[in-house]
């Protein structure tokens, strides 16, 4: 199944993300299941949250791949949003 994972920073906290940016990339390659992703953008075209799509076999899943990235242990966001996501185009 699909899974949107959509996670909105705490604000003011762009120099968090830069700092985890790293282990956040190599988490995501480690830990696989990613189908589409990508950082969200605020109106200055900075880094402002996460818009990650998971191909996993549960929302259980998507719910542990969520609470294993680096971000989610940094504390960088401010709320994280995990909805089944169905590909239409």
């Amino acid at each position: 199944m699909k899974v949107a994972l959509i996670c909105l920073d705490k604000p003011g906290n762009l120099s968090l993300r830069l700092e985890t940016r790293e282990a956040h990339l190599a988490y995501t390659k480690e830990a696989g299941q990613i189908y589409t992703g990508g950082p969200m953008l605020d109106k200055q075209g900075r880094m402002c949250g996460s818009l990650i799509i998971l191909d996993v076999p549960d929302i259980a899943a998507a719910e542990a791949w969520a609470a294993g990235d680096p971000y989610a242990h940094a504390g960088l966001f401010e709320s994280v949003t995990i909805r089944e996501w169905k590909e239409v185009l």
